[in-house]
């Protein structure tokens, strides 16, 4: 594992803790609050969980839509929503440090890296999505906004379910990196 790689799994790692210390603070009736239209914090947190439990088959060279797993927000998160989501977070971070792993072409033809820098950043969004949500702590990892940021500048944000993006909002040039990515992203800081 060469020292970038390093990097991006210990960016996911950083990525992973700061969605989980925003998913252990959803207080019991919080779960149903609507993150984004169509979506509730369990759904955003099922999505996050069914990203993340898809790690080692890509990694491994099998395509998202070829896996077994769960689609719904109940079986993915089985009545535990944090548990859930740290125990595919650790599958994930166990699979991605695999000597190797990062070596790999995905199936769709991408490094295997850019799965980490993918995850990370929308980690990274999503953590603020839930909290804000919830009522809890918005301000994110410095680190890793800048690095979202940038990915996001250079390949764009990723079409997808509501979860993923709305259309971009517009703001001054000079706001701070957190409000750009979360613009870029749809969201309204």
């Amino acid at each position: 594992m060469d020292r970038t790689q390093a990097e991006l799994i210990e960016r996911l790692q950083r990525a992973q803790a700061q969605f989980t210390d925003r998913v252990d603070a959803v207080e019991a009736g919080g779960w149903d609050a609507v993150v984004l239209p169509g979506w509730t914090v369990a759904d955003l947190v099922a999505h996050a969980t069914r990203q993340q439990l898809l790690v080692p088959a890509l990694l491994a060279g099998a395509t998202a839509a070829g896996s077994a797993l769960p689609v719904g927000t109940e079986e993915l998160l089985d009545g535990d929503p944090l548990g859930s989501w740290e125990d595919a977070a650790d599958h994930a971070l166990t699979a991605a440090a695999q000597p190797d792993a990062l070596d790999a072409t995905l199936a769709d033809g991408g490094p295997a890296t850019d799965l980490l820098v993918e995850l990370t950043t929308d980690l990274t969004v999503h953590a603020w999505d839930v909290a804000r949500a919830t009522g809890g702590d918005t301000e994110l990892d410095g680190e890793l906004v800048s690095a979202a940021l940038l990915v996001s500048e250079l390949r764009g944000v990723p079409d997808g379910p509501p979860a993923h993006a709305g259309e971009p909002v517009a703001v001054p040039a000079d706001a701070d990196p957190q409000t750009r990515l979360l613009a870029r992203w749809g969201r309204r800081g």
